[in-house]
This record gives structure tokens, C-alpha cells and sequence, in this order.
């Protein structure tokens, strides 16, 4: 599935208007910044405390670390909890596959569009965005916070030779930035809204990133209608996802996310999304970001 290329239309974020994301819509997204309730939260983890104490600071929320840690074993069950992730990741992976391929100048026709490439999958979880990212060619390393989420995930890799390379490392954005770590695209999908410190977080995420790199985002927008479905009808309706997995005053708007990932050297040039379709089961790219997106964006060279 190939995206169609996007024009250009501005952001609007209070008085500042930020010309340079190039949007799958050609309208800008409506704003709500409401607060409602605080619910905590469980989905694919990220961004902090590996299995020894890191001496940098870390930007995750222990009780995350605590809910996905309690769901590790059902990473590779497609009608568990992680069934909306294992729905959307076909949907996700196109927006990627296209954005990329675009940016590093490669075939999106090839079998293996990503050799040559050193991906990191930043909040891996049990590796279900890791072992396609691989099979499509990448060197790819995973991370995650939670020790389990990383044994469930290599457990799982060693099941197919194509997938067997993978790193897994339970380990943080920031412990790897110490180590000077760097990566030609670093992807964090479904992350950044569990996190303490989002600004933070993605200055890690852009000191990972190759001058000239790509960095892609995917989170909740925090809208009106995001917190009737990503929440009410998600959580408590259709049961989709366990109780308590979102906390919609930690969900970010697109036009936050741009700003926040300006200020870390990284510009986003592309932002979709995810449209679920009820008859069918499937989602879709879509120009409305009400609920669900993802951003690409391309670190300045220095």
C-alpha cells in the first residue's frame, strides 16, 4: 500500500503556525485540551529503567512498568489484550514502509526495502513492529523497559531464522544515549503517552537519530472523541483493551507533538491517521487525526 505524496498545511498551535509538515489531511486538526480523569494505563512500553538501574534519569512512569509486566505473556496473542495493536500493525507498518522508503531513496516494491538500515524499535514490547521491520530487511535492535516484554520477544525471534538477528536489550532511549548508540531510523509506536516526560523522552529519541535520519511517532491524540473511544468504548464498552489502560490527560495533540519534537532537532514532515472501520475490522491511513496518528519526522543535519 503505497501513500499518496501530501501538501504542505500548516499546524496551528496557539499563536504559531508551523508550515513545515507536510499532513495527510489538508485541513488542521481540531484542539481540545480539557482535562477529564486520570485512568492509568497499559499498551506497548518504552523509554525507561532496564533490568539494572540506569544512571541517567528515566522518563517512564513505574506503575507502566508494573501494568505491562503483568500482560507480557500474551504479547504474541492476537485475540488478547494486545489484539487493537496486532489489528492496526499491518496499517502502521505501510505508513512507515512508504515514509521511509521515500526518505532513504529506496525501492518500497522491494521484498526487502530496508537493507542497509539500522532501525531501533524504541518500547518493542514482545517484538510484534520488530520482527516485520527485520524481515523487511533492517538491522534492527529492540528495547524495551520491562524484562519480560524483551525474554517473550527474543523467545519469539528465535523462531524464524529471518528474525533470529534481532537485538533485544531490556534496557532505556536514555541509557543508549550514553552509550552514544545511533541509528539511521528510530521508531516509537504507542509509547510516548505512557511516559513522565515526554520532552525529555524525545530528545533521547532524537540523540539516537543519525544526523539526516528519520524518527516516526505514533500516540492518541487528546480530543474529545479520543477519550469516547480510545477510553470509554475501548476500555469499558467493547472491552478491547484491559481497564485503566489509557490515561487521556497524558495523551499528546498533534500540534504539542510537533512543537515538542522542533524544539529536539526533529522535523515532522508527515503526519496520518488511523481510521478503524467496524464492518470490516480493519483500519486505515486516513487525513483524520482525531484519535489515532502517527508523525515522520527527519532529524537536521549537523
Amino acid at each position: 500500500m503505497a501513500l499518496k505524496l501530501l501538501r504542505r498545511s500548516p499546524f496551528r498551535f496557539g499563536s504559531r503556525s508551523l508550515f513545515n509538515v507536510r499532513l495527510f489531511s489538508d485541513s488542521p486538526t481540531q484542539q481540545h485540551t480539557s482535562p477529564i480523569q486520570n485512568i492509568q494505563s497499559h499498551q506497548h512500553t518504552n523509554s525507561s529503567k532496564s533490568q539494572n538501574k540506569a544512571s541517567s534519569p528515566s522518563s517512564l512512569k513505574d506503575s507502566e512498568l508494573s501494568k505491562f509486566a503483568a500482560i507480557a505473556d500474551t504479547w504474541w496473542d492476537s485475540e488478547g489484550p494486545f489484539k487493537p495493536l496486532h489489528n492496526m500493525n499491518p496499517t502502521r507498518l505501510a505508513f512507515i514502509r512508504s515514509a521511509l522508503c521515500r526518505h532513504f531513496r529506496k525501492d518500497p516494491l522491494s521484498a526487502r526495502p530496508f537493507e542497509g538500515l539500522k532501525l531501533i524499535d524504541v518500547g518493542c514490547g514482545g517484538g510484534i513492529l520488530s520482527e516485520p521491520l527485520a524481515r523487511m530487511g533492517a538491522t534492527v535492535t529492540g528495547i524495551d523497559a520491562v524484562e519480560k516484554n524483551i525474554k517473550i520477544a527474543r523467545l519469539h525471534a528465535d523462531l524464524d531464522q529471518a528474525t533470529s538477528t534481532i537485538e533485544y536489550c531490556c534496557t532505556t532511549a536514555e541509557k543508549l544515549v550514553e552509550e552514544q548508540r545511533k541509528f539511521d531510523a528510530v521508531i516509537s509506536l504507542e509509547v510516548i503517552e505512557h511516559v513522565a516526560d515526554p520532552t525529555g523522552f524525545c530528545k533521547s529519541l532524537a540523540a539516537l537519530t543519525v544526523p539526516g535520519g528519520a524518527t516516526v511517532i505514533s500516540t492518541v491524540n487528546r480530543s474529545m472523541r479520543s477519550y469516547a473511544t480510545a477510553i470509554v468504548a475501548a476500555e469499558y464498552i467493547l472491552h478491547w483493551l484491559p481497564k485503566g489502560t489509557h490515561q487521556w490527560s497524558s495523551f499528546l495533540t498533534p500540534e504539542e507533538l510537533v512543537l515538542i519534537l522542533q524544539r529536539a532537532s526533529i522535523n515532522v514532515q508527515e503526519m496520518a491517521g488511523f481510521v478503524y472501520n467496524p464492518l470490516t475490522g480493519k483500519w486505515s491511513l486516513s487525513d483524520d487525526v482525531s484519535v489515532n496518528y502517527i508523525a515522520f519526522g527527519t532529524k537536521n543535519d549537523q
